[in-house]
């Protein structure tokens, strides 16, 4: 979404000039858009999971998956499990094989790839970093790696046929 490497919370998110029209391109072609996202600051009191709601759902988000918990907590709703994509799958009957992820952290294409998604990693935000320090030695790879969420959307459009829903 935003540019920075730094935890945000509502009120501080600052998304790319091209988001909103990304999330409005894939909504037009009738694709839901969904966010999952860690937020381990609501456990700890720093957030409120209403805020995150709240302000994820105005940049025109379908539905808004988070994981309070902090990673010591062993839940089963934190990236890299697939909890979140799971219960996203549940509610809104998706086929996850028929889904794409964008990420900018490998945690993000790890649980991707173990629910069977297309996995998408962004250079953006943390994502040049999450390359340069996994790509070489990690077992699980994205399908495409993009520049910016925008040119993972051509990207999709062009190489996939059958994807139905994106997160």
């Amino acid at each position: 979404m935003g540019g920075s490497d730094e935890i945000e919370y509502p009120g501080n998110f600052k998304l790319f000039h091209y988001t909103e029209e990304v999330i409005q391109t894939f909504k037009s072609r009738n694709i839901p858009v969904f966010s999952f996202t860690n937020q381990p600051g609501i456990s700890r009191g720093a957030a409120a999971e209403t805020d995150f709601h709240t302000e994820l759902n105005a940049f025109g988000f379908d539905d808004v998956y988070l994981c309070p918990h902090h990673h010591s907590e062993g839940c089963e709703c934190r990236k890299p499990s697939t909890g979140m994509l799971k219960k996203a799958a549940s509610d809104h009957h998706l086929d996850l094989s028929r889904c794409a992820v964008f990420g900018d952290r490998w945690t993000d294409i790890a649980a991707a790839k173990t629910a069977g998604c297309i996995a998408i990693l962004v250079l953006t935000g943390s994502g040049k970093a999450s390359w340069d320090q996994n790509h070489t030695s990690s077992i699980i790879q994205p399908d495409h790696v993009s520049a910016t969420l925008k040119e993972g959307m051509t990207w999709l459009f062009e190489h996939t046929h059958t994807t139905q829903h994106v997160q």
